[in-house]
């Protein structure tokens, strides 16, 4: 099985520049001989896993061909809580993001027989008892964005892939190739760039990262197609180029160039989680977990190496979780495979 590595972040400090941040989230200490600890083990044995979402006491997570959500136990045992009816698994789609709103009810984005979906579990433990809140998003093989996130606001933000067709992503009567902003119920959320349209962002290709700043500002992680992923800060309204530009270069034609962008053999970014300040993301193809602060994007460090990593989270108790990916058909699966990892955050 790989070997998980982290690097200590006492150098992480100097490398980003985090003097001014209240507290740094370190990995765990350095072994006796100098070298980095390994990431501690938090769960293992899981199966193409897509989403960490975490409640108060409860964390779920969903795996993607199989349409399962597992709960995690305190003992780190993980049981089935159930399925989601009516998943249909194919290349990327399947059960892909989860999201807890304040009150505990859970949202699952998953590929449906008529396209990607937006369900509402208002009662977590009975997954049988699904409302659609919005249904007939574009789905395929590849790019079917995915993640939910609630942001500061208390809207649920979804992203949605051009579904390997480009052209959706410009196209502003399509849902592919957005960011959607959305309540509860599914309706276009208040305060939308287009009051009677449930579109935040638009110009994506395959957005699966999205997260918040202390003061509110929106990130997002995007996968390129052959030259550059990036991260994006998000406006509303705005357009961020595909396919008329892949990272920077647009601003001139009005769009919205990243803040930070990679090769896309160095990164394929996926979840992302903000702490302090922190911007956290988890790459599949780079296999790592790169940290870097929204101060200084363009300067960042690997907090963990050697495993495809699909998400990652900040727990109430405020320890970092990464969700390996090694099992999805294109890794190099341990015996172990997939695990969620611990790096934890200081108690002071």
């Amino acid at each position: 099985m790989k070997r998980a590595s982290v690097v200590v972040i006492a150098v992480a400090v100097a490398v980003l520049g985090l003097s001014g941040c209240t507290a740094a989230p370190p990995a765990p200490t350095a072994t006796a001989d100098g070298a980095p600890a390994p990431a501690e083990v938090v769960a293992s044995g899981l199966d193409a896993p897509w989403s960490i979402a975490v409640h108060r006491d409860t964390v779920l997570i969903s795996e993607r061909d199989s349409g399962r959500i597992l709960q995690l136990g305190a003992d780190g045992e993980t049981r089935e809580l159930g399925v989601v009816d009516g998943v249909v698994h194919g290349g990327e789609g399947g059960l892909l993001g989860l999201a807890f709103d304040s009150g505990g009810r859970l949202y699952a984005y998953s590929t449906g027989e008529s396209g990607n979906r937006i369900q509402r579990f208002d009662d977590p433990d009975d997954l049988g008892d699904a409302d659609t809140i919005l249904d007939g998003l574009p789905a395929a093989g590849n790019h079917n964005g995915g993640r939910l996130a609630f942001g500061p606001d208390g809207m649920l933000y979804a992203s949605v892939g051009d579904a390997g067709d480009p052209s959706r992503a410009q196209d502003e009567d399509s849902l592919g190739g957005k960011i959607l902003r959305i309540t509860t119920d599914g309706d276009p959320a208040p305060g939308n760039p287009d009051p009677g349209s449930p579109v935040w962002s638009m110009g994506h290709r395959n957005v699966q990262g999205l997260a918040w700043t202390a003061d509110g500002t929106m990130y997002a992680t995007e996968f390129g197609q052959d030259t550059w992923d990036e991260l994006n800060i998000i406006e509303p309204g705005a357009n961020y180029g595909w396919p008329e530009v892949e990272g920077a270069g647009g601003e001139d034609r009005g769009f919205t160039d990243p803040v930070r962008q990679w090769r896309t053999d160095e990164a394929s970014p996926s979840g992302l989680a903000i702490v302090r300040d922190v911007i956290l993301v988890a790459n599949l193809r780079g296999e790592r977990l790169r940290a870097l602060t929204a101060e200084n994007p363009q300067s960042s460090v690997d907090l963990h190496t050697g495993d495809r990593v699909r998400d990652v989270t900040v727990t109430p108790e405020g320890e970092i979780w990464m969700l390996t990916n090694n099992t999805d058909g294109r890794g190099d699966p341990g015996p172990d495979d997939d695990r969620i990892l611990r790096v934890e955050l200081p108690t002071g």
